[in-house]
């Protein structure tokens, strides 16, 4: 079961595919229902995507929030017709099951081996005297009756079993056998063994109607102060970990099939493999214990360099200009994965006489893209040069302090061995890379035949106002000089203005008490107060200004670093945070959040991401299935983000992207709030160890810090779409940067410098990404295509966008081509949909936009709104 809050939707599909086609291959079923008993609430995602689009009938799951469920048991809705989407509505619906209590069996029924034998035997031996088959009928008939009260029809599901259990599963199944025979025998009622595809076979023969869900079951609490809020966040490293590792591998599978092929002995699968594993509902979720989550960790590392090698080869192999697709690839390229903290040998050891420093970049979108990227450097003497042999502008910034004792320590900590002299430089320099294809730039150390270097050495401004402005492009930051604190953003293209603080602040973490008996844990949030205690009001302020970016570098305390830029061709701005190790010496659990504060009139309402696909509306201390009882009103308004949330009034919006699942809230109108560690110091009743992370080097063990960036960006009302979904693709498939040292006219002479596997000139829409592009075991090719955007979201985009696999593959010719479901285990043609009857419904709903068959002459595929068209090929 894939956890359904921290889940990205494109790592939800991998795993799903990866068991859907390992069930398929070995047993040739395909599932009808999906078994989410134990995910700590539920997205609307995994009803219409990860359900429906599947070809699954049901869904069935035990965790909702416990007001929702008594609400549920008196008008008999724990059964419901789920339309998770608000684009596809009934197209895309599911029966949604929601047990009426936990996924173990009514008490007394339980029939776990222990060492002093059965938890609860049914004695059928009327020679001895604990004889009770008639009271065991009797108790069941009971049990069962409660459960019919409180749901529809003449059927009724027992879960048998927990966790942890049927350890010894002939102890379960003598007992059930046993009640099976005598119930029946009784004549009362009708005992079966059965599936949840059974099951919902036989509702929806019944002659009733469903109450209707079009949200989703987030967040979700077990009792009154315990939310279970707190593992969006746990854990912010495995998540970013993961995320990237995420979109590392859809480029991997994309350059699998350009480049080298499945059969040259290196592939993809260990990561896939890992990352599957990761989306555990206690690993992505950060539920885990430390050693469970070393082993993802572990697993994932080992997948990630596997991956690398294939990266290397077959960029290796496309650059080649001999040709020899798969043939044995001169193997010169590295890559650097612990970039982020400024560790990159290949950049940063000396560039030998007569050599560049060689630079290729991929570029997994489907549209091309310009960015600036960054590398560290030991010099300042460098010229940059494009494929074409234009000298471009480079810009170097110096080391901060933070990043160069983050690189001290945690690569002692992650390689064992201590780093030579950290570099001085960030090197920045902007590239442009076509669609599903790659660039080529050269560094020299040296200037070439009389030029000169081409770089901007930036330096610190000394401000001589009360206000700095910062940023080279459209968009501009204000900061007040005195306090150090963000004033104003504001775009001068677009006319968006909005006056905004940003600042850090931590809740203190419960312990607990006789009330509310749970604190803040792994999985649960439970905050010391509703005031969170600010870091600093005050800020030390540096500004580095250059050509290609602005920075603002802010010191909010000595275990929160933070890094505003700015950039030249951008709409908005990258917020690099480190934060940690965060101090503990006082007793107290810390729980840190970024506070973005506003003056928009918010009211009450903001939007989140189901995983990274549809946007959710928010509505404070509010929800929509009942009358919400507040007990918890922080921690019952947080919510999971995965790709980004907004807020909007009359006149403006806000938006704020994530580079890896945290959670989020806006607690107060104008407000949004990420959380972005935690460190807790006490067990406070968790059922996994304390949430203290701590990384050990041979001599030293500090808490866990954390590195990692959000992305803000202001936007008249109506107009932020564009700008949330495709930014919110490139933050998820970054630039892959590949290195080498080579003569830079020996490398022209025998490679591709620029070039697309795509046809020239052709790009994806902007509106449709590809999500997959898979070399299966068999041959063929998996091929997913994604519309980014909802009905209605964009009056531009929201339409109906074509594709045209001619022009994907150019230079190869498609011999056969098949749709098939979303997990690729049937065709499109085969799934069968149960109709459902939906309470007070009179059937009339717009149809939603959905493409057309594809024309297997054309090969032009069509993708209305939202939707997502799966594909296998064979060339």
């Amino acid at each position: 079961m894939h956890d359904e809050a921290a889940s990205h939707y494109i790592d939800m599909i991998d795993q799903t595919t990866l068991g859907h086609r390992f069930i398929k291959n070995h047993f040739n079923r395909a599932p009808r229902a999906g078994w989410q008993i134990d995910p700590f609430g539920h997205s609307a995602v995994q009803a219409y995507l990860l359900g429906a689009e599947l070809g699954f009938d049901s869904v069935h799951f035990a965790r909702i929030d416990y007001q929702d469920r008594e609400k549920r048991k008196v008008d008999k809705s724990l059964e419901v017709v789920w339309r998770g989407s608000k684009t596809f509505g009934s197209s895309s619906q599911i029966f949604a099951n929601a047990f009426p209590r936990h996924y173990s069996p009514p008490d007394g029924f339980s029939f776990e081996a222990f060492g002093d034998g059965l938890e609860a035997p049914v004695q059928d031996n009327p020679l001895l005297f604990d004889y009770d088959v008639e009271q065991r009928v009797n108790d069941f008939i009971a049990a069962a009756l409660t459960q019919a009260n409180v749901t529809r029809t003449n059927h009724i599901m027992w879960t048998m079993g927990d966790d942890f259990q049927y350890q010894y599963a002939e102890s379960w199944f003598k007992q059930m056998d046993k009640l099976i025979h005598y119930v029946n025998k009784d004549g009362r009622m009708n005992a079966l063994y059965s599936t949840p595809s059974i099951y919902t076979d036989a509702k929806n023969a019944a002659d009733e109607s469903w109450p209707l869900k079009t949200d989703d079951y987030f967040p979700y609490a077990d009792s009154p102060n315990a939310y279970w809020t707190g593992y969006y966040t746990s854990r912010p490293a495995l998540k970013r970990y993961i995320r990237m590792l995420s979109g590392y591998y859809l480029a991997a599978r994309q350059l699998e099939f350009l480049g080298v092929g499945k059969f040259t002995g290196i592939s993809t699968f260990s990561l896939g493999d890992a990352l599957g594993i990761a989306q555990h509902h206690d690993a992505v979720s950060g539920t885990s214990k430390q050693h469970t989550t070393n082993d993802y960790a572990k697993r994932l590392a080992i997948g990630a360099t596997e991956a690398q090698a294939v990266i290397n080869s077959a960029l290796s192999c496309i650059t080649s200009s001999s040709g020899n697709q798969y043939g044995a690839p001169n193997l010169k390229l590295n890559q650097c994965q612990l970039l982020n903290i400024s560790f990159c040998p290949s950049t940063e050891e000396d560039i030998p006489k007569k050599q560049s420093l060689v630079v290729v970049a991929y570029n997994p979108l489907g549209w091309s893209r310009t960015e600036v990227i960054r590398i560290p450097v030991n010099h300042s003497n460098f010229v940059i040069q494009d494929s074409e042999g234009n000298i471009i502008e480079g810009q170097y910034i110096a080391m901060d302090n933070s990043t160069i004792n983050l690189r001290n320590f945690y690569t002692k900590a992650y390689l064992g061995v201590s780093p030579k002299q950290g570099p001085m430089y960030w090197l920045l320099f902007q590239v442009s890379v076509p669609p599903l294809g790659w660039n080529t730039y050269f560094i020299s150390k040296m200037a070439l035949k009389g030029e000169s270097g081409n770089g901007y050495i930036s330096v610190i401004e000394s401000p001589l106002n009360e206000t700095i402005e910062v940023g080279p492009g459209n968009l501009k930051m204000s900061f007040s000089v005195m306090s150090g604190q963000l004033q104003r953003m504001f775009n001068s293209k677009t006319g968006a203005d909005v006056p905004m603080q940003q600042s850090y602040l931590w809740y203190g973490s419960s312990q607990g008490d006789v009330d509310s008996t749970t604190g803040s844990n792994a999985y649960i949030f439970v905050p010391n107060g509703s005031i969170p205690h600010d870091v600093a009001r005050s800020v030390p302020l540096k500004v580095i200004r250059g050509p290609l970016v602005d920075e603002v570098h802010q010191q909010f305390s000595p275990w929160i670093y933070q890094v505003t830029r700015l950039y030249k061709d951008k709409e908005h701005a990258e917020v690099e945070f480190t934060i940690g190790p965060i101090p503990s010496d006082d007793g107290i659990g810390k729980e840190v959040i970024a506070r973005m504060t506003t003056n928009m009139a918010t009211d009450k309402v903001f939007y989140t991401d189901s995983n990274g696909r549809d946007f959710l509306k928010r509505v404070r201390d509010y929800r929509e299935d009942w009358n919400l009882t507040v007990a918890q009103p922080v921690a019952g308004n947080y919510y999971p983000i995965t790709l980004g949330a907004f807020i909007m009034d009359k006149k403006s919006e806000f938006s704020v992207l994530v580079d890896c699942a945290v959670g989020g809230a806006s607690i107060k109108d104008g407000e949004v709030e990420l959380m972005l560690h935690r460190r807790i110091l006490y067990d406070n009743g968790g059922p996994v160890d304390t949430l203290n992370e701590t990384v050990c080097t041979e001599d030293k063990c500090e808490g866990l810090s954390v590195r990692g960036s959000y992305y803000m960006s202001i936007n008249q009302l109506g107009t932020g779409a564009l700008w949330r979904r495709t930014t919110g693709q490139e933050v998820y498939s970054p630039l892959l940067l590949a290195f080498t040292k080579e003569n830079m006219e020996d490398w022209k002479t025998s490679h591709s410098l620029k070039a697309t596997s795509m046809s020239s000139n052709y790009s994806l829409p902007l509106n449709v990404a590809l999500i997959t592009l898979q070399e299966l075991d068999d041959g063929s090719v998996l091929l997913r295509l994604a519309h980014l955007y909802e009905a209605g979201e964009h009056a531009e985009y929201s339409t109906m966008a074509q594709v045209e696999l001619k022009k994907i593959f150019s230079g190869k010719m498609i011999k056969e081509i098949k749709e098939t479901n979303l997990s690729a285990n049937q065709e499109k043609w085969e799934m069968r949909r149960l109709k459902w009857t939906v309470e007070g419904e009179n059937g009339e709903e717009p149809s939603p936009i959905r493409g057309d068959p594809i024309n297997n002459s054309t090969l032009i595929v069509e993708l209305g709104p939202m939707e997502i068209r799966t594909f296998l090929l064979k060339f």
